[in-house]
């Protein structure tokens, strides 16, 4: 049966970095796929005005879901001004009744960035109102049922300690890092400021290395990590598992 699958994250580049691989396998397996931004990455430019570098990387990120067939939008939040507030939520709500997904993917509970952690808790919040009638939005109708929703790693696979977030599970995308590499490629606009604001010198390379640690967690090449947010009454059946297939590792 074909799924929906939703990748909602911060910036442009977050999802190819994190979850690119693992995407770009559902899509070969006939998964429908959609990603979002919740900004443009409006600020991540010293060269660019932020409407300017806003519009490259939305090309960007639109030609990089391109590659492996998924649509792309962005939700049209601002770079450090994501809050977890009502207005947000539903925003983020009336977004993903538009989108329908069966799976939603997202950014980790903790991570080196504020935008990461007020996505991650806008997307869950609005997982548990999408369902909810009574909680009007705009024009898209409510789901019948909370989506499956997923974490991916936190960037280094740490939290804000430096201590190590172990995923719940993994995803061996040994065929498709090749894919996620030209997909994060996509991006080029990000290499100046990656190195200036970031101290990464080659940002293809060290999300080779970090995608590389993640292997090593399952003794194998290249992966992925994921963990399943079950709190009642979200869905605890495995269902992203399930769609992996014989990549998932436990």
């Amino acid at each position: 049966m074909t799924r929906h699958i939703l990748s909602i994250h911060a910036h442009p580049d977050d999802m190819e970095i994190l979850a690119g691989g693992t995407l770009a396998l559902l899509a070969d397996k006939g998964h429908r796929i959609t990603v979002v931004t919740m900004t443009p990455g409006d600020c991540g430019s010293a060269e660019h005005g932020p409407e300017e570098i806003a519009a490259i990387r939305r090309q960007e990120a639109a030609d990089g879901a391109a590659m492996i067939g998924a649509a792309y939008q962005c939700a049209e939040f601002r770079d450090l001004a994501i809050f977890n507030d009502d207005s947000s939520r539903r925003r983020v709500v009336e977004l993903i009744r538009a989108i329908r997904p069966d799976v939603i993917l997202t950014s980790a509970p903790t991570d080196y960035h504020c935008d990461h952690e007020a996505t991650s808790v806008l997307v869950r919040d609005a997982c548990f109102a999408v369902s909810a009638p009574n909680y009007k939005t705009g024009v898209a109708a409510p789901l019948d049922a909370i989506p499956h929703l997923y974490y991916m790693d936190s960037v280094e696979g740490t939290d804000r300690d430096g201590q190590p977030v172990r995923p719940q599970f993994g995803v061996e995308i040994n065929a498709y890092f090749g894919k996620k590499r030209e997909m994060l490629a996509a991006h080029s606009s990000q290499r100046n400021w990656l190195l200036r604001q970031h101290g990464m010198d080659d940002y293809l390379r060290t999300m080779e290395e970090w995608t590389l640690l993640r292997g090593r967690t399952y003794g194998v090449k290249y992966a992925e990590g994921f963990r399943q947010y079950t709190h009642h009454p979200y869905p605890t059946t495995p269902l992203l598992q399930e769609l992996v297939g014989a990549a998932l590792l436990g």
